[in-house]
């Protein structure tokens, strides 16, 4: 336990050094939001919406950017990095083992994509008057159970890529497909119907943060058809103990 302490610390203050990380993985999620609620439209209600803003609705998509880009850009490269440059291959022969490194890593990941939620939930509610998610403990499930999926989808690609330089080019091919296909980059009303289909079983489940943030944003983007929440809770969590599986059979030290 104290090894693995010193491991979260130092980790932590790599994790700091990386401003590109910090600004896009933490912060940016915050100031989309806050950019695109200075849009005069988005904040305009409408009878199709139910009375809710376009940004009321939008907000849950500007936080899966932050969880995407950490999960499957961020880590793999950190860990392709390591096995690269031949660190873990040295901690293992050290009292301080490679899983050692990985649990760290993976610990200041999640702790990342905690503090970017916390930082644009109360942001989005004090300058732009978007109330906190509804059901707060359905949406905390939804959260750890959609970032699982994507770090296990990141973790498969950090447990093949032997460089950092193809860990960043699959990391963004990943974040692209994830971000298109899950439906956050067009809504899902516009969305063919076999792109919406694809897109229920798309890591982080973009519905259920949506429909646990705000039942009438959820009901919204339910008009376009989408799985009940508990059902894509269980596919997200279906996909992050099937790619957990498989990236532990795939990963190698070194």
């Amino acid at each position: 336990m104290r090894t693995l302490r010193k491991m979260i610390k130092v980790e932590t203050n790599l994790f700091l050094r990386d401003s590109a990380t910090v600004i896009f993985g933490v912060l940016f999620p915050t100031a989309l939001l806050l950019g695109l609620g200075a849009v005069p439209a988005l904040r305009e209600s409408t009878p199709e919406t139910g009375g809710l803003r376009s940004i009321d609705i939008w907000a849950p998509t500007a936080l899966v950017f932050g969880m995407v880009m950490i999960a499957v850009q961020h880590v793999p490269s950190v860990i392709a990095t390591y096995r690269e440059r031949g660190i873990l291959r040295r901690m293992s022969t050290t009292p301080a083992h490679p899983r050692s490194v990985l649990l760290a890593q993976m610990i200041v990941a999640f702790t990342s994509v905690v503090v970017s939620a916390t930082l644009m939930i109360f942001l989005a509610w004090v300058v732009l008057d978007i109330a906190p998610p509804e059901r707060p403990l359905e949406f905390i499930v939804a959260f750890i159970v959609g970032y699982a999926a994507l770090l296990g989808l990141g973790m498969i690609s950090a447990a093949v890529v032997r460089t950092s330089s193809a860990a960043n080019q699959i990391g963004t091919l990943l974040f692209v497909a994830l971000m298109f296909f899950g439906g956050a980059f067009l809504p899902r009303v516009v969305m063919p119907d076999v792109l919406r289909e694809v897109g229920e079983f798309i890591p982080p489940g973009l519905q259920a943060l949506t429909a646990a943030w705000s039942a009438e944003a959820g009901e919204i983007t339910a008009t376009a058809g989408g799985q009940p929440f508990w059902l894509q809770i269980a596919i997200m969590a279906g996909i992050a103990l099937i790619a957990s599986a498989v990236a532990a059979k795939l990963f190698r030290w070194e």
